[in-house]
């Protein structure tokens, strides 16, 4: 899922990781129930991971990227387990999860069939009762400027409770919030 020079500098900035834990990710999982075990799906360069890590007695990452993938062994150095795979295509066992979580990626999935077999595989991945939840950009100008030369597929927010309940899911929701979305989806 290539990214422009300008979109790679952003994403492994200081500046993108102190937005992530101070103003996205609070928002995001503001009152959401984690659980002990969460897995995230691709992670990129781990601003979301570090945050997710404080948070949880048990992390995984799945990362489509075999060089951020091993960037990030590195840098968790066991503290989290890293995966080498495919979202839409989940090295893993079923129902191994509490919650499955990906943030400001889905619009990085190759198209909305990929984006609605990942949302089936975390469905898959999922306890009964587990949650699978996330945030990602609202399509604007800026945002399509920014991703000139990458993999930008834009998931409408209108469109993703259907989509969701498509894979198995139950209970979604969908919050509108400043240039992005959120979403939380419970597996029956």
């Amino acid at each position: 899922m290539p990214m422009n020079l300008i979109h790679r500098r952003l994403c492994s900035s200081d500046k993108w990781a102190r937005a992530v834990e101070d103003e996205l990710l609070p928002w995001a999982l503001e009152g959401v129930p984690l659980g002990p075990d969460t897995l995230e799906i691709g992670p990129g360069y781990g601003a979301t991971t570090r945050v997710l890590l404080r948070q949880v007695a048990n992390l995984s990452a799945v990362e489509a990227d075999a060089g951020y993938a091993a960037r990030l062994r590195r840098e968790f150095d066991g503290r989290v387990e890293v995966i080498h795979g495919d979202g839409a295509d989940l090295p893993l066992p079923d129902t191994r999860f509490d919650s499955v979580a990906c943030f400001t990626m889905l619009h990085h999935v190759p198209s909305p069939a990929a984006q609605d077999r990942l949302f089936a595989e975390a469905h898959r991945v999922l306890r009964p009762g587990g949650l699978f939840t996330g945030c990602d950009a609202l399509s604007s100008w800026g945002f399509r400027l920014l991703h000139l030369g990458d993999t930008c597929v834009p998931v409408p927010p209108r469109t993703l409770p259907a989509r969701l309940r498509a894979a198995g899911f139950a209970d979604c929701e969908v919050t509108l919030g400043k240039g992005s979305f959120r979403f939380l989806a419970y597996r029956r």
